[in-house]
């Protein structure tokens, strides 16, 4: 395979550590995790097995509902060969008390990867998987782990990697390579939902990763809806750097406009966002039911920002690629009004399932990427000797 060769003598310097923000990774770190997952993907078509794992366990802690997410994470290790084990923090001695360092080390005898999303309070999901990063170093350097699992970010309040990097890899796909994204419009716009409370880290993951491809970013939100100052930071140095753009308007319009592509997709203020980890940790139901009604009365009043196909007109030869992490909340369809209206979803809705796809291939790159020194090596080695994933 032409992908292997090109890539056996490439550099892995993401070897024995853990993936947690796209910004910490190097541009040439990024390339390669695409790159393996385009492998994977083709492998996969040509029913050759990626099983790189004989035996081990990937445990996946979830402290926010998934599918998509959950199921890419499963359906990775299921490829790359390892078990899977969801961490039930409820069923475990997490519940009693027990220490976030003593559950890392007590749960990674044998693992090789652990995933987790923790999205839900904010300054708090990033540092939660540093913390127990910190403690699977102590558990390896102390002879307790054999081998020390590496961490990969499924969702935190900061960042989505694993869906951010399968969205780069979809825009690649339609486009040809990461050079032709340079120039290119994406429109990350905040969009009305009858929900209150979804996280920013899907935005935050947009703007600081496409920036970093020369593209002409575009975020829009209506007043008040801003993102974490320091993370429109780096999108704006990211953008200078790659020699693209970066503009924040209150217009979904100017957003839209001359657009190659439209991520339109809720999320909550910061400030809301602040308020609501306090009244979480404190377990203050009738401040987060208050919060809630200011909240959505706050929505409401936006209800116009909607990706119908007027706005859709506006983008480039009216014809842009509309993108979701889904689920889209669907006007007359998941609801009464929302973020998007049922027939431009309806028109995209296979792609926005294409885009999804690329997620499962994403994470099981990662987990090559930190578990091999050389992983595309190691993946010639299943290619050369056509080891069927399916006998026929």
């Amino acid at each position: 395979m032409k992908m292997i060769r090109t890539l056996e003598s490439s550099e892995n310097s993401m070897f024995g550590k853990d993936f947690l923000l796209t910004w910490e990774k190097t541009d040439a770190e990024l390339k390669l995790i695409l790159e393996l997952a385009q492998i994977l993907k083709q492998m996969r078509i040509e029913n050759i097995s990626p099983k790189v794992f004989d035996s081990g366990l990937a445990v996946s802690m979830f402290r926010d509902k998934s599918t998509r997410t959950r199921f890419s994470f499963a359906s990775a290790c299921n490829l790359l060969g390892l078990a899977v084990q969801d961490l039930d923090e409820e069923k475990s001695q997490l519940s009693h008390g027990e220490t976030n360092r003593e559950t890392a080390n007590m749960i990674s005898f044998l693992t090789e990867v652990i995933g987790i999303r923790d999205d839900m309070y904010l300054g708090e999901g990033n540092r939660f998987m540093r913390e127990m990063g910190e403690a699977l170093d102590e558990g390896f350097s102390g002879g307790v782990l054999p081998r020390r699992p590496s961490i990969v970010n499924l969702q935190c309040d900061l960042d989505h990697p694993t869906q951010s990097m399968a969205d780069l890899l979809h825009l690649v796909n339609e486009v040809g390579s990461t050079g032709n994204l340079k120039n290119k419009k994406i429109a990350m716009t905040w969009a009305y939902s009858p929900s209150y409370g979804k996280p920013l880290s899907v935005p935050q993951g947009i703007i600081t990763l496409m920036t970093r491809f020369g593209m002409n970013v575009h975020l829009a939100y209506p007043p008040g809806y801003d993102l974490i100052p320091e993370i429109v930071d780096i999108a704006k140095k990211q953008a200078r750097q790659s020699n693209g753009s970066f503009t924040v308007s209150n217009s979904m319009e100017e957003a839209f406009h001359q657009a190659d592509f439209v991520y339109p997709k809720s999320w909550a203020p910061f400030e809301v966002m602040k308020q609501r980890t306090v009244l979480l940790k404190n377990s203050d139901v009738s401040g987060l039911k208050n919060l809630e009604k200011v909240c959505l009365d706050n929505n409401a009043k936006y209800k116009n920002w909607e990706c119908d196909e007027a706005r859709m007109r506006l983008t480039k030869d009216g014809n842009a690629l509309y993108m979701h992490c889904l689920p889209a909340d669907i006007s007359e369809v998941s609801c009464v009004k929302g973020e998007v209206q049922k027939e431009v979803f309806e028109k995209y809705r296979m792609k926005t399932y294409l885009q999804a796809g690329y997620k499962p291939y994403i994470i099981a790159a990662m987990m090559l990427a930190a578990k091999f020194k050389k992983p595309a090596e190691i993946l010639s080695k299943f290619v050369e000797s056509k080891t069927l994933r399916v006998f026929e």
